[in-house]
């Protein structure tokens, strides 16, 4: 002991070996990460596996303890990450070239065949990129441009969901979400001529609905008229006299109205058939 004391190298050497043991034995897993434990580059471990619904800080993770020299922890997020995809070409079922941004979440929920089948994190997310254009260009071939603006646009992205999780299994990821943030034509001409298009295609259908509302205006004014002649030859059938003396009085009136500056001149003879209401029954 009182040798270790006086040579400095030997106790700075027995302390690197006694921290290397140390580091080697004992490994600390924080709540965001999962390991793979390797024994001779074979898994035989895993560290803090992710767990659906598993309440924060009552995980696997805390200070763990490995064969020193022996074993490896390859370390894994447990935590959602991100697949973005900018300015995809795509083409609609139209026939319209779109420029389509998307992004795709997912989670590592098998680690260990994450890195049997990947070997890393990069790798997944770089396996999952193209099978997410590859989805997108499927899915929205199928569709035209204008159901994208539509509520059938929340079913484009769960069917593209459903295609994208069948390969993250093989890679023991969890897709959570898929998203298209924007899909838009190409800036320039043909971008024009499709509003153009929508333009035309709106002012028709405009005038579509204006001639189907004055046609059933037309229609309702017509059956409206029917019934009021309906409706007055029934009521005044019941007294033929005073229909008689009603209709005299609306022509007396238009007749003698006050025009001519409150003027009328009129030259009947007193037995006209005409006046034949002034002279009472």
């Amino acid at each position: 002991m009182n040798l270790s004391l006086r040579n400095p190298i030997m106790l700075a050497v027995l302390a690197t070996l006694a921290l290397f043991f140390i580091g080697s034995t004992f490994s600390i897993v924080p709540e965001t990460r999962q390991g793979v434990v390797l024994r001779f580059g074979r898994p035989v471990a895993l560290y803090n596996p992710y767990r659906a619904n598993e309440p924060f800080g009552h995980t696997g993770a805390g200070l763990k303890m490995r064969v020193p020299l022996l074993d490896q922890v390859v370390w894994i997020d447990k935590r959602i990450q991100s697949v973005a995809m900018e300015r995809q070409q795509v083409i609609s079922a139209d026939q319209r070239r779109l420029q389509v941004d998307a992004f795709a979440r997912y989670r590592i929920v098998d680690p260990q065949r994450m890195y049997v089948s990947a070997g890393s994190e990069e790798r997944v997310t770089d396996a999952l990129r193209p099978i997410l254009g590859s989805a997108l260009r499927n899915e929205l071939g199928k569709r035209r441009f204008d159901l994208l603006l539509s509520p059938e646009r929340t079913e484009v992205m769960s069917n593209i969901r459903t295609g994208l999780s069948r390969i993250a299994r093989q890679y023991g990821a969890e897709i959570v979400d898929v998203r298209i943030m924007r899909a838009d034509l190409p800036d320039g001409t043909p971008l024009q001529s499709a509003f153009q298009r929508m333009r035309t295609a709106r002012q028709q259908e405009a005038l579509t609905i204006q001639a189907e509302g004055a046609k059933r205006a037309q229609i309702i004014r017509a059956q409206a008229d029917a019934d009021a002649a309906k409706i007055y030859a029934a009521s005044f059938g019941k007294d033929p006299q005073f229909y008689d003396f009603y209709r005299a009085m609306q022509s007396y009136r238009v007749s003698f109205a006050q025009e001519n500056n409150g003027e009328t001149t009129a030259i009947l003879s007193p037995d006209n058939d005409y006046l034949r209401q002034f002279r009472g029954r």
